[in-house]
């Protein structure tokens, strides 16, 4: 069987890629700051300008220790978080003694066609002054009335025993309903500190 060599001359005499700013840009809506918050919700500013939305997640710092972070939708801007979801979850982890490490599938952190709150980063969360999570969630054409809608996130945390945990999440909530409106919280106890930042992708 014959080899087939590659010939990279192509990539490495390019000059320009022509209109990068046709891959999109990020447009900033609204920022929260937490401070002993019960909850952080987004009534406003998500609808049908654009097809994606990404909330960003700075030094979130839970009041209560060994918690998750949580979130749930809305469709009726809202008065009610109950978007029926189907989500899966998995975690990285390794420890500051360099001890432990894993990558496990986490099965008591996902939903099937559950109105209940999806958690966004398996922990549980430490709140000692120094712990902390940051990463995003990107929800996908929330103002469909076509299709359900498609969320990822993406967090990293400082577990409470001494762990840098990364957890990966995924899913959609069952609906062809417009989500119009997000709540995130704790699984207990307030959100002591920390921002969200939610962008449009144009």
């Amino acid at each position: 069987m014959a080899l087939i060599k590659l010939n990279d001359r192509a990539v490495k005499d390019v000059t320009q890629f022509g209109s990068i700013s046709s891959l999109g840009s990020l447009v900033h809506i609204s920022t929260a700051t937490a401070s002993a918050s019960a909850s952080i919700e987004f009534t406003s500013g998500i609808d049908s300008t654009y097809k994606e939305y990404v909330f960003y997640f700075v030094n979130i710092h839970p009041s209560t220790d060994q918690v998750n972070f949580t979130f749930n939708l809305s469709t009726d801007s809202g008065s009610n978080y109950n978007v029926t979801k189907t989500t899966t979850i998995f975690n990285t982890y390794h420890d500051e003694a360099d001890t432990a490490t894993s990558l496990e599938y986490r099965p008591n952190a996902d939903l099937a066609q559950s109105t209940a709150y999806q958690v966004i980063g398996d922990g549980p969360w430490g709140n000692n002054s120094d712990e902390s999570g940051s990463g995003f969630l990107n929800l996908f054409n929330p103002s469909s009335t076509t299709y359900v809608k498609h969320f990822i996130s993406d967090i990293n945390f400082y577990y409470f025993g001494n762990f840098t945990i990364r957890s990966m999440m995924a899913g959609y909530g069952n609906t062809t309903s417009p989500i119009n409106a997000i709540k995130f919280q704790m699984s207990s106890g307030n959100i002591d500190a920390g921002q969200i930042l939610l962008f449009g992708v144009n």
